[in-house]
């Protein structure tokens, strides 16, 4: 198994250039607006906090923000960004907070990186327990698209500048839902392999996973701008509060 954190403690020292060139950075202050409106003077925790990408721009909302993260490289680059955010080494599959929260945050393919379903419900319970009895869960989650896949297998060119070129290979197992890819980032002469391990799962399903740890789907959108989520998304925006527990 190739572990969110092997692929990020390689990532680190580039996560922010690529991250740039792909649009996330410039869709921060976005995503935080979205968040804010939650968090309603509150902390919030974000799972899998990386370099504080999101967390800093929350944190300068006036959002008090903590975060959990698997690389110590990751954890390194935050520290030295800001020393406003407490953030610690965990797994986000399975985490205990004393702390109550009304914001649990994790964005981009983060919650994919659980690679099994076990892992995944587990996240969502240990999420659930550290919210506050208004609190809210947000996850983005990309939506599967198997367009061009061939015997299980895809390779696509990401991004390309007079600089830079970005392929993406993917294999899919369909049976344990996982993707086993490998981002190839071509740079002048150099380049860098950057494998990662993911289980996708559908909408449907987070829900069913969200409802058997005590929460309910609130809002779902399209994107951070709240644009309405179809069936030509390529991603969701889901929004769980605290309920009764179902199974």
């Amino acid at each position: 198994m190739l572990s969110g954190e092997f692929s990020y403690n390689t990532f680190a020292s580039v996560y922010e250039r690529y991250t740039t060139m792909v649009g996330r950075v410039a869709e921060a202050d976005e995503t935080a607006a979205f968040l804010e409106r939650f968090c309603k003077g509150r902390s919030a925790l974000e799972l899998g906090i990386g370099n504080g990408r999101v967390a800093v721009p929350l944190t300068e909302r006036g959002v008090t923000v903590e975060g959990i993260d698997t690389s110590d490289n990751m954890l390194k680059l935050l520290a030295k960004r800001t020393s406003l955010i407490k953030a610690w080494k965990g797994n986000i599959a399975d985490f205990n907070s004393e702390q109550r929260y009304r914001v649990v945050f994790c964005v981009y393919n983060t919650f994919m990186v659980l690679a099994t379903r076990e892992e995944q419900i587990a996240c969502l319970r240990s999420a659930a327990e550290a919210l506050d009895e208004e609190g809210v869960l947000v996850i983005e989650v990309r939506v599967p698209d198997f367009d061009g896949f061939v015997d299980g297998q895809k390779t696509t060119t990401m991004f390309v500048d007079h600089e830079n070129t970005f392929v993406n290979t993917e294999i899919h197992d369909a049976i344990t839902q996982n993707l086993t890819q490998t981002l190839l980032w071509f740079t002048g002469e150099s380049v860098r392999r950057i494998p990662e391990r993911l289980r996708y799962v559908y909408h449907q399903e987070l829900d069913t996973m969200a409802e058997c740890v005590g929460l309910e789907l609130s809002e779902r959108w399209g994107d951070w701008k709240r644009g309405a989520f179809t069936d030509a998304s390529k991603r969701h925006v889901s929004v769980y509060r605290r309920t009764r527990l179902k199974c």
